[in-house]
């Protein structure tokens, strides 16, 4: 079944199909949106699953995004009658995937809503009216009769602390939520076609469950006591079936990289209180880009123990100023400071939630007890858009390079004298990467650039991972490679290897214009092309970005591209 909307700028449309014995994805398919959160770019829209299972009793796994109210709730009932529904399974509170819930309680107000405790809490602060309700803990079990008996999988903080999974014994198909997903729109029900998703499959972990490392391993675990998984039912994008073995391998492989890490991070925020979550995974995202480890932990619902445990063996801290009016929470940052001590580096931040903890003293303590500031505080007057997001980023990236000097400076310093110099002789051009995505821009200078290909015309640029402007060299995205000339370049170099605060222009005070991309391009340089983001090659310490050119234009024919020759090959 597929329903269109009558708005031809952003389609949503629903699929159903049977994906096992009495089993049901319902998908809404978001294929216009091109960005989640706000804070995350989107090459290739989304959806929101959620699935029915109708043994001797009927449930319903999650629901979608309010903006799918109308279509979603025809087509469910054109599948069942609600009022017959006896469960809702919530996996996690996020809107996007409860946002009818509310809904469904009036639909079928018998229904009993199963989640976490802390999904049950939540929801209690979302309906403000009674329901039925069953809390699970791990490996609890719901018999649906037919054979599909529900067992569950208790998974905090992938990516809220209130996740919970759900394995159909019967179908063999485990229900994971955000985990395993990816936001990536199609009409394919699952992942046949690996190569059309790898990139958003990587992305997405890397923006949502990278800064969980440690929890997705956990979750890993708990998975691995489950009989052989079939079928991984995502919350958003296709379902994973046909490489379920390949994809959830390298949900292992990278959160093992993000935990052999020797420094880490504990980033505190309050999941629904403002926008705490969404600006601490923007903050963690940065850090997680320098290859310092990074834990979460929700100050409304962390146990004091653990609070202490985590702060313990962290280097740094990253906090999100939590509701004045909050006991809890204000206890659990109380715990925070308690446990906090010299040489460790801190960074705090607002969330715009309208009952904030003042900042300056928050700061102060931190500052009296010994702890250096990693980044200036964070202070949001208005609510956060795509430079906010940008800003808690490059925030976040530089808490993490601050506390991995040392470490880099130290490997520098191991590389063969001999070798180091060699390496150095391979010399490079000079060039600034300019680009703009919504109403975020930044800017690069590089010289790791070559062209790579003839049909079509394509370049590759080595780009560090833990460069601002990574986020914006996605596949899909567009930029400009700003080639600079020989014997007048030292200005714009200049303004460009400086350190930018987070959040600054880059462009402040440089001349530019726009090209046909909307990339700015520099006045000053002395050729330019416009690039498209074709794929990504992942290295040890940078990405290799294969680009194919569209346009380019050349300001003086007779001049030469500037060179750049190092001295040594472990650094730039």
């Amino acid at each position: 079944m597929v329903a269109l909307t009558e708005r031809t700028q952003k389609r949503l449309t629903m699929e159903t199909s049977e994906v096992a014995p009495e089993t049901t994805a319902i998908r809404s398919l978001d294929w216009d949106r091109d960005r989640f959160d706000i804070e995350f770019g989107l090459q290739n829209g989304t959806t929101y699953n959620s699935f029915l299972i109708r043994g001797e009793q009927t449930a319903l796994v999650d629901t979608s995004h309010a903006k799918f109210r109308q279509l979603y709730l025809d087509t469910l009932a054109g599948l069942i009658d609600p009022a017959e529904i006896d469960y809702l399974i919530i996996s996690h509170t996020e809107p996007d995937h409860s946002g009818l819930v509310k809904d469904m309680l009036e639909l079928a107000p018998k229904v009993t809503v199963v989640g976490s405790k802390v999904a049950i809490q939540f929801l209690e602060d979302f309906v403000h009216s009674p329901f039925k309700r069953q809390i699970i803990k791990n490996g609890d079990k719901l018999d649906l009769g037919k054979g599909h008996e529900l067992e569950f999988v208790i998974a905090p903080n992938l990516h809220w602390p209130d996740t919970s999974f759900s394995f159909d014994r019967k179908t063999s198909i485990l229900f994971t939520c955000d985990a395993f997903g990816m936001h990536y729109c199609s009409d394919r029900t699952f992942d046949e076609d690996l190569a059309a998703i790898n990139e958003d499959f990587r992305y997405y972990y890397d923006c949502l469950m990278g800064p969980n490392a440690r929890s997705v391993l956990s979750a890993l675990k708990r998975m691995g006591e489950l009989p052989e998984i079939g079928t991984i039912a995502t919350g958003h994008g296709p379902l994973l079936r046909h490489h379920v073995e390949e994809l959830t391998g390298r949900y292992r492989r990278w959160s093992q990289a993000q935990t052999k890490a020797e420094t880490n991070v504990a980033v505190f925020y309050i999941s629904d209180y403002g926008y705490s979550d969404r600006l601490s995974q923007s903050i963690a995202h940065g850090i997680t880009k320098t290859g310092v480890a990074v834990e979460m932990m929700d100050l409304k619902s962390a146990d004091p123990q653990e609070v202490q445990e985590l702060v313990s063996r962290s280097a740094g801290l990253a906090i999100a100023t939590p509701p004045a009016s909050n006991s809890t929470a204000r206890s659990a940052l109380g715990t925070v400071l308690a446990a906090a001590k010299e040489k460790q580096t801190v960074g705090i931040f607002e969330c715009y939630g309208g009952d904030d903890e003042p900042v300056d003293p928050l700061v102060s303590k931190f500052r009296e007890l010994g702890l250096t500031v990693g980044f200036p505080a964070i202070r949001i007057k208005d609510t956060p858009n795509e430079a906010t997001y940008q800003l808690c980023e490059e925030a976040g990236t530089d808490l993490g390079q601050l506390l991995s000097r040392d470490r880099a400076i130290k490997q520098r310093k191991s590389v063969d004298n001999d070798l180091e110099k060699a390496l150095g002789r391979i010399s490079g051009g000079l060039y600034i990467i300019t680009a703009k995505k919504g109403n975020v821009n930044g800017a690069m200078l590089a010289s790791w650039v070559t062209q790579a290909s003839f049909q079509p015309l394509g370049i590759t640029i080595a780009v560090a991972k833990d460069r601002a402007i990574e986020s914006l060299m996605q596949v899909g995205d567009r930029f400009v490679l700003n080639i600079l000339e020989e014997g007048n370049y030292q200005a714009l170099m200049k303004h460009f290897l400086k350190r930018f605060p987070p959040g600054a222009d880059r462009f402040a005070g440089v001349k530019t214009q726009t090209s046909e991309n909307g990339s700015p391009i520099l006045t000053d340089a002395l050729a330019y092309v416009e690039c498209e983001v074709a794929s990504r090659m992942e290295c040890s310490d940078h990405w290799i970005v294969y680009s194919t050119v569209q346009a380019g234009r050349v300001s003086k024919a007779e001049a030469l591209t500037a060179i750049h020759h190092r001295k040594v090959g472990n650094y730039y």
